[in-house]
């Protein structure tokens, strides 16, 4: 299960992933030994059964990550880095160590190496939503630096204070929502920061109340009596396509055993010409990317679980958990496929990730 923490003063996402990486069943119970133990506070303890663990299993990913998450809470921010920035060189085809490294750097300050780490992470995957969401937060950071910089050499300028404190109000801190005490359990930092982890925390800003007259009942009063007029009734709503549903549901399945069986014409197949990968990728380098990450593995097996299908015309989304396997990786996550019916098929034409 992966939760979302708030870094301090940040509004960037970190995972902390306690469970993003599915267990082997003999693992099983290590993991959840250790979870429970960052779950009751217990980090000193949990980081020696952390170690006594890596002793045997130097390379395991997951209680790799696991430690980087409770060197965290042991306000050992520097070799938090330590732990995730060997993560990203051993398996640099997660998105999430990269994403835990930009909230630690965003932590200290350092919005550029944040700002390097987040690339990374959306490099590896375009559709990362949470590392997309985390960069619109470090470029708000850079910028508001930016803005001070602006002001000190040229302190009359009226154009950038009005900027600046926007910036600052998007940030200002939560009085409801005070600086949790050190030693919080993850579970309990919950707000903006699934923007930086697989492996890492969201914070979201709350939309602004419209101002309350100045006088509520003075305008109640002098407000004139209206009889409402008689509500027009609606129009009952269209049945839901089941068997559009259903056809939608299949290729989504279909385009998932066609990534586990690596036959990339019919996983190419299954995305829309007027899919647009994201970031700035090109489609051709796209399809390149795909074909070397999915045939440069020995074997893949992608399962689908919780599958939840919506259709409105010829649009659909699917939604559902994704449980990846290859090699010595293995990964649970969310996922979001927006499909559009062309002719007799349901093609993808996006996807997203950690929806």
């Amino acid at each position: 299960m992966k939760h979302v923490c708030s870094v301090i003063n940040h509004s960037l996402r970190c995972l902390i992933l306690l469970g993003a990486f599915a267990a082997l069943p003999s693992l099983a119970d290590d993991y959840s030994e250790t979870s429970q133990l960052v779950r009751a506070n217990k980090f000193a303890e949990a980081l020696t059964k952390v170690d006594r663990f890596l002793v045997t299993k130097p390379a395991d990913p997951q209680m790799r990550f696991l430690k980087g998450v409770i060197q965290r809470n042991l306000g050992k921010p520097t070799e938090a880095i330590t732990t995730f920035t060997k993560l990203t060189e051993d398996y640099p085809e997660l998105p999430e160590p990269y994403n835990n490294l930009a909230v630690l750097y965003a932590g200290q300050g350092q919005y550029d190496k944040a700002r390097q780490a987040l690339e990374m992470a959306i490099r590896t995957n375009p559709s990362y939503a949470t590392a997309h969401e985390n960069m619109g937060d470090v470029y708000a950071r850079l910028a508001s630096q930016a803005y001070n910089k602006a002001l000190q050499l040229d302190s009359g300028n009226t154009v950038v204070p009005p900027k600046l404190a926007l910036i600052r109000e998007v940030f200002k801190p939560n009085l409801a929502n005070p600086k949790p005490p050190a030693g919080t359990t993850v579970a309990s930092v919950v707000a903006k920061a699934d923007t930086l982890a697989a492996a890492a925390p969201s914070t979201q800003v709350p939309p602004s109340k419209p101002a309350a007259p100045a006088n509520v009942s003075a305008a109640k009063a002098s407000a004139p009596v209206v009889t409402p007029a008689p509500v027009a009734s609606q129009p009952t709503p269209a049945p839901v396509d089941n068997n559009a549903a259903k056809a939608a549901e299949a290729a989504v399945n279909a385009w998932a055993q066609a990534w586990s069986d690596k036959d990339m014409n019919k996983y190419l197949a299954a995305y829309s010409p007027n899919f647009s990968p994201s970031g700035k990728q090109s489609r051709s380098a796209w399809e390149k990317d795909r074909r070397d990450r999915i045939l440069g593995k020995s074997r893949i097996n992608v399962s689908l679980s919780d599958i939840s299908i919506t259709v409105n015309g010829d649009q659909a989304t699917a939604k559902f958990r994704q449980k990846y396997k290859s090699n010595a990786l293995s990964v649970s996550s969310r996922k979001t496929l927006n499909l559009t019916k062309q002719g007799q098929q349901w093609l993808i034409t996006r996807e997203s990730t950690g929806n």
